[in-house]
């Protein structure tokens, strides 16, 4: 037998020599999603994984970071004379035509980005997903790209800012996000220049609408520079379209393998055939790595059976059949760290997520770190009260589901989307907002604050007229609270006495389990 396996060993050895080994035949797999929206319509846009997370946590953190002034949108708003923006990049860096929106880039060096540290804030504040803002309308990527010479590996801070992070992430157990805002990235407006102004003379801001760097002679972003033209969009929308939007989504999934791709606005802008095309691939990528991944889109430009619903600074005011998305930041105004950024009470943060997951939602929630790396303290501070709380709560939000009603109470939320967010922004919710959830036979009550020592808190949703599916109640406790609570189930509703002592200040979460 030694003889027998020696000489098959030999044969072997001498065929390679002679360069006629067997070669190993590679089957390749059929993609399982075709680029066409019926095939992709069969996949499961919503998996269960995703609908059981609830929160997650991103950041606005870039080159738009270092000027630290007015918002992200920086590197638009400093070309246009009469702006804040313009008139202070005036006052402190110059006349924009010399020091454009690529000298921040050096500038942008993020010393103190410590990934392993964000990672543990993100797991302490009870976010199940987290990622960073891969690229914004500034055409400056967050990662190592071979596409564009504007990456974090080969300019600025010369690290891979993506791939750090979503290795701390991932190996915290927590699902990764991407988001990308670069369908705004391109110049839409080349040979059309003076009409454009023309057309909006009379408000100038409206002008280059559909691109995110405006066209005015002598300005580096109408240059025609190699180099600068990677940063400012200045490429033809074919080759810019195959090349540079569908190539860094490639790049970003290939290379980091990211559980969600979130989308801003503008994808609209972007031809059908290439949304059908990332969908496809990115789909396909999941499928060969047996995962379930999720896409998000802003408006309508992504269909529902293939993609999630996001409302931005604004969220449903109705319970949902499907899972929905709304992206919310910690701050009052900018997505991006600015000085005397004003940051919101915990509570009210607690609140928004409470209200999104009563009617079907997941809360997408951004911070907004300075450009060197570092995380303000108030910012930390507000992301561990409601990891503190969900520590304690969570069990009322994680895995669980809408109940027949997401709830009752006197506060309402406005119809639409971003155009009504500064009215979702003023909105102030009590202890008289009760919040429902519901998982296995238990049932979530939350009250939106603390109603009162020894108070009485009369659920309405258990009314006999209103509870058509109605089985008996077992028991009723408060979390947080090892007492016992006594209630009384009345046609009116579910009667519960509050104990002596305030539980939490913020939010209470009542568990009332049915036989």
């Amino acid at each position: 037998m030694k003889k027998l396996i020696f000489s098959s060993v030999l044969a072997l050895l001498v065929a390679s020599s002679c360069g006629t080994a067997p070669k190993k035949v590679q089957q390749e797999t059929a993609p399982r999603y075709e680029e066409s929206w019926e095939s992709l319509a069969k996949y499961n846009e919503q998996p269960d994984w995703f609908q059981d997370a609830k929160f997650g946590i991103y950041f606005h953190w870039g080159v738009y970071s270092v000027p630290a002034f007015g918002n992200e949108w920086y590197p638009r708003w400093m070309f246009f004379k009469g702006t804040k923006e313009y008139q202070h990049h005036l006052e402190t860096y110059g006349d924009p035509a010399e020091f454009d929106y690529s000298k921040f880039v050096p500038m942008f060096r993020a010393e103190h980005f410590d990934p392993d540290d964000w990672a543990d804030l993100f797991q302490k504040a009870g976010a199940r997903f987290a990622g960073p803002v891969a690229e914004h309308h500034d055409g400056f990527s967050m990662w190592d790209s071979d596409i564009t010479p504007w990456n974090a590996m080969d300019k600025g801070p010369h690290r891979d800012i993506t791939g750090e992070l979503g290795k701390a992430i991932k190996e915290r157990g927590m699902k990764f996000i991407t988001t990308f805002h670069h369908a705004r990235n391109l110049q839409r407006y080349k040979g059309k220049e003076e009409q454009e102004i023309a057309k909006h003379k009379d408000n100038l801001g409206s002008a280059f609408w559909d691109s995110h760097y405006p066209l005015f002679k002598g300005l580096p972003p109408a240059k025609d520079d190699p180099e600068l033209n990677y940063l400012y969009g200045n490429i033809p929308e074919d080759k810019w379209v195959e090349e540079v939007w569908f190539g860094k989504l490639k790049e970003v999934i290939d290379k980091y393998d990211p559980d969600i791709i979130w989308f801003d606005s503008w994808l609209d802008q972007i031809p059908e055939e290439y949304r059908i095309k990332f969908c496809a691939y990115y789909l396909n990528h999941a499928a060969k790595e047996n995962k379930e991944v999720v896409i998000v889109r802003k408006q309508n430009d992504l269909p529902l059976n293939v993609s999630v619903d996001d409302l931005e600074k604004s969220r449903k005011n109705r319970l949902e059949d499907k899972s929905w998305m709304t992206d919310e930041t910690l701050s009052t105004g900018s997505w991006c760290y600015t000085k005397n950024l004003k940051i919101k009470p915990a509570a009210d943060v607690l609140h928004v997520l409470i209200d999104i997951v009563s009617k079907n939602g997941v809360l997408l929630l951004n911070i907004s770190p300075k450009a060197d790396g570092t995380i303000p303290q108030d910012q930390r501070d507000v992301l561990l009260s409601i990891g503190q709380w969900l520590n304690n709560y969570g069990e009322a939000i994680y895995e669980t589901r809408p109940w027949y009603t997401y709830g009752e109470g006197p506060t309402k939320e406005p119809e639409g989307h971003f155009s009504n967010h500064q009215k979702f922004l003023k909105i102030k919710y009590s202890a008289k907002d009760i919040r429902y959830t519901t998982k296995s036979n238990v049932i979530y009550a939350m009250a939106l604050g603390w109603p009162g020592n020894n108070a009485q808190v009369m659920l309405e949703a258990f009314a006999k007229d209103q509870w058509k599916n109605a089985g008996e109640i077992e028991n009723v406790t408060l979390l947080g609270y090892d007492g016992k609570i006594d209630y009384q189930l009345t046609d009116q509703g579910l009667l519960l006495n509050l104990p002596e002592k305030p539980v939490d200040e913020m939010a209470i979460a009542f568990k009332i389990q049915l036989k």
